[in-house]
């Protein structure tokens, strides 16, 4: 499914929106009133108007079935943005979004249809346009960091890094010379920097065929260095 946000007239005997997301002017959201923008979280009219062409147009609205939205898209996006920023549970979803499992329905069904992912990507790239860059790297950072884990994190995702001290997980990261994610993976603390980066090399190739060099510290010599060669093509 591609990203493209359509606009058009709303039906004659409809009244104007409050919001302008397709949920709003096309879908069954128009009982549902605008919520008061209180947290650090919410987008701005700003950011909203950068996000809102990035949005998937509904099966419903391309003659594929369906029923239209019955929740306004931006307070759903920023009750995502205010879950993941303040690393709260689904549940605990203040009461002024929609419910949660409205929110977190509306979360799995863009998640399994790649539709996150993309949209972070079309912004990234817009991010690099305006500093004057590609829109594709040709080059990225990779960089790990042990992270202690809570004790309802699963044993068996979690392990002991004994250089760090540090008894949890580990995210593994690429990002593009102005920092902006490349490709992520959550291991647990006790595998190898070595280990891990090989498929987190792998991904990044996929995904990003333009990038041709990659910065490392120490941490990722000797044999990964002849790995990349061997995988260089």
């Amino acid at each position: 499914m591609s990203l493209l946000y359509v606009s058009g007239p709303v039906q004659s005997n409809s009244a104007a929106p409050s919001c302008d997301c397709l949920a709003h002017v096309y879908g069954n959201a128009a009982d549902h009133p605008d919520r008061e923008r209180r947290y650090p979280s919410d987008m701005s009219d700003a950011e909203w108007a950068v996000v809102r062409p990035l949005l998937p147009v509904p099966a419903w609205l391309q003659g594929r079935g369906g029923q239209p939205e019955g929740y306004c898209h931006r307070q759903l996006l920023d009750a995502i943005r205010y879950l993941v920023a303040g690393g709260i549970s689904w549940r605990a979803m203040p009461a002024d979004f929609p419910g949660w499992g409205r929110v977190y329905a509306f979360f799995r069904r863009w998640r399994e249809h790649g539709l996150m992912t993309e949209c972070h990507d079309r912004l990234r790239g817009r991010v690099r346009e305006r500093e004057g860059r590609e829109p594709e790297p040709t080059a990225g950072i990779i960089d790990v960091q042990s992270v202690k884990a809570a004790a309802s994190v699963s044993a068996a995702s979690r392990g002991y890094d004994g250089g760090k001290k540090v008894g949890g997980r580990k995210r593994h990261i690429v990002t593009d010379c102005l920092g902006l994610l490349l490709v992520v993976a959550v291991t647990a603390a006790n595998i190898g920097d070595r280990d891990a980066a090989a498929s987190l090399l792998m991904r990044l190739r996929r995904l990003h065929r333009d990038i041709t060099f990659v910065w490392a510290d120490g941490g990722y010599t000797g044999s990964l260095v002849d790995w990349c060669r061997q995988n260089s093509h």
